[in-house]
C-alpha cells in the first residue's frame, strides 16, 4: 500500500575533506629534494534538486540519515587529494526546508532548483603548500575540516491552484476524480482521505491544478485531527473552494454554518510565508461549491442558502460530482479565478545576485570573557576556529605555525588589550591552552627539524640543537637560512 509523506526529519552529513601530505621528494643522488606533499580534497556536499517526477516525501521517510562522501588525502610527488562526491537529494517542488529551531531557510519551488543542505569540509594543505622562505621544508600539514552536520525539516507544500476545504466525506475527493484524471479513494461510506489529492484540470488548451484538504475539522488550525499537518497544502493557492454537503445527516450542520467554521479555521491558520509576500489564507478568492444536489432534499437546500452566500461576495455552484451536473459552469469558473489570481500576483522576478567585497577593516575574530571559567577569554571568528579545526596537536611544529598564524592575526595583541594575564585559560573552538605572551610568535625562528618547534622543546634539547646548528654552519656544511634536516 502507497503512503503519502509530507513532512520528515533530516539528518545530514557531509563529507570531511582530506588531510593534506607530509612528504620530502628522494631520489638518487638527491636525498632531499624538498616538499612535494599535496592537498587533501574537499569532502562532498549534500544537496537537495528539485525533481518534478517526485511527489512525496517518503524515501526519506525510511532512509533519514544522509551522508556524503570524503574528499582523499594528498600524496607525495605533488598529487591532491579527490574531491569527494556530492550526495544529491530528489525532492518534489514545493518543499520547505527548516532548521533546527523551526525558521525557514529554503523553498524549493521551481524544476532543477539547487541547495547545498550541508558543505563539505574543505581539505587541509600539503607541506608544499605551507613552505615559504623561512620554512623551505615543513615537517607537517593540514587536517582537512570536517564536514557540515545539520538536522534538517522538510515540509511538502502542494503546487495548486486551486484548493478545495470542506468537512469530511463532503464529496472533495469525488469532485477531484471527476474534473481531473486523478484516481482517489472514494467508498459509499462516510471516511476521511488521509492524504491530500492533485489532480489536472484540462480548460480548452490550458490547464490548473486543484488538491483537496483532508480532514479538516473545527480545531484543525490550533492542532486538532488531521487538518493542521494538511492545512500547508493549500497556502500556496489561488482559490480556495468550499465544497458543501448539502444532504449531510446530522441535524445539527448546514451549509452556513459548516463554512463558518471552516473559515474560523482559515483565518487561525497562521504561515511563515505570510512574512514573504505570499499572503494568509484568509486573503485568497472564495468559491462556493453545494454538492451532492442529485439528493432532492439537497436540492432544496441548495436553493434556500445559495443568496446568502452571494450576498458575501462569493460565486456559488450547485452540483452533483456523481451525477455530473454542473461540472462545466465550475471548471470555467475556476479557471478564470485562477487566471486572474495570476495577473493580479506575477511570480517574482529572479533576485539579482549582487557581489559586496569584505571591507579591508572588517573584523576577523572577537574576544570575549568566559563565563564558565573566572578569567577566562573566549576567541571567535571563521579563521581562528579553521585553524584550530586544520592543526595537528601532535606535532609540535603545527601547533607553532598555528601561533604564528594567530599572532599575525592581532589575536595575541587582542588578548593583551582585553586583560589577558600570564597563564589565563584562552579557548578557541573546542581547544583550551594557557597563554603565556612572553612566548615569542609571528617571527621567524630557527628550525630545530621538520615535526619540531623550538618553542615548544625542553631547554635541554634546545641547547643541544643550537648547538649542532651552529657547529654545522661554523663548518659550512649548511646556510644558516636553509631547514635543518633531520
Amino acid at each position: 500500500m502507497s503512503r503519502f509523506v509530507d513532512r520528515v526529519v533530516l539528518h545530514l552529513a557531509a563529507g570531511d575533506g582530506g588531510h593534506g601530505c607530509t612528504s620530502v621528494h628522494r631520489e638518487k643522488f638527491k636525498p632531499l629534494g624538498g616538499p612535494d606533499g599535496g592537498n587533501g580534497g574537499t569532502g562532498g556536499d549534500v544537496v537537495l534538486v528539485v525533481d518534478p517526477q517526485v511527489h512525496t516525501l517518503l524515501d526519506f521517510h525510511f532512509r533519514p540519515h544522509a551522508r556524503a562522501t570524503k574528499g582523499q588525502a594528498g600524496m607525495g610527488g605533488n598529487r591532491n587529494g579527490g574531491r569527494g562526491d556530492d550526495l544529491v537529494l530528489s525532492v518534489p517542488p514545493g518543499t520547505v526546508v527548516l532548521d533546527s529551531d523551526g525558521e525557514m531557510v529554503a523553498d524549493l519551488v521551481g524544476a532543477g532548483t539547487r541547495f547545498v543542505a550541508a558543505a563539505g569540509g574543505k581539505g587541509g594543505l600539503g607541506n608544499a603548500a605551507l613552505a615559504s622562505r623561512a620554512r623551505k621544508a615543513p615537517g607537517f600539514s593540514l587536517l582537512g575540516e570536517p564536514g557540515e552536520v545539520k538536522d534538517l525539516t522538510l515540509e511538502l507544500k502542494s503546487m495548486a491552484d486551486v484548493g478545495l476545504v470542506g468537512f469530511p466525506s463532503a464529496g472533495k475527493s469525488s469532485l477531484v476524480s471527476v474534473l481531473s484524471a486523478a484516481k482517489p479513494k472514494i467508498a459509499d461510506y462516510p471516511f476521511t482521505t488521509l492524504a491530500p489529492n492533485l489532480g489536472v484540470v484540462s480548460v480548452g488548451e490550458d490547464t490548473f491544478t486543484i488538491a483537496d484538504v483532508p480532514g479538516l475539522i473545527p480545531g484543525a488550525g490550533e492542532g486538532r485531527g488531521l487538518g493542521l499537518d494538511f492545512l500547508r497544502h493549500i497556502e500556496r493557492t489561488a482559490v480556495l473552494v468550499h465544497v458543501v454537503d448539502c444532504a449531510a445527516l446530522e441535524s445539527d450542520r448546514d451549509p452556513i454554518s459548516d463554512v463558518d467554521a471552516l473559515e474560523a479555521e482559515l483565518a487561525s491558520y497562521r504561515s511563515e510565508l505570510t512574512d514573504a509576500g505570499i499572503g494568509d489564507l484568509a486573503d485568497r478568492p472564495r468559491v462556493v461549491v453545494l454538492n451532492k444536489i442529485d439528493v432532492p432534499d439537497a436540492a432544496e437546500m441548495a436553493e434556500m442558502v445559495t443568496e446568502h452566500f452571494r450576498d458575501r461576495g462569493w460565486p456559488v455552484f450547485p452540483i452533483s460530482a456523481v451525477a455530473h451536473k454542473g461540472l462545466d459552469e465550475l471548471r470555467y469558473a475556476l479557471y478564470e479565478q485562477v487566471e486572474a489570481y495570476r495577473r493580479a500576483n506575477p511570480p517574482a522576478a529572479a533576485e539579482r545576485i549582487v557581489l559586496r567585497p569584505r571591507a579591508v577593516d572588517a573584523e576577523d575574530f572577537r574576544i570575549h570573557r568566559d563565563p564558565a571559567t573566572p578569567g577566562g577569554f573566549v576567541v571567535t571568528g571563521t579563521k581562528p576556529e579553521r585553524w584550530i579545526r586544520q592543526t595537528d596537536f601532535e606535532n609540535d611544529e603545527a601547533v607553532g605555525f598555528l601561533g604564528d598564524r594567530l599572532s599575525r592575526l592581532g589575536v595575541e595583541d587582542a588578548l593583551l588589550s582585553a586583560g589577558a594575564e600570564e597563564g589565563c585559560s584562552v579557548t578557541i573552538g573546542d581547544v583550551s591552552f594557557d597563554w603565556e605572551p612572553q612566548t615569542p610568535a609571528g617571527v621567524d625562528l630557527m628550525r630545530t627539524g621538520r615535526g619540531t618547534d623550538i618553542r615548544l622543546e625542553s631547554d635541554e634539547r634546545v641547547g643541544a640543537a643550537e648547538r649542532k646548528y651552529r657547529k654545522r654552519v661554523r663548518r659550512g656544511l649548511i646556510d644558516p637560512d636553509e631547514e635543518i634536516p633531520e
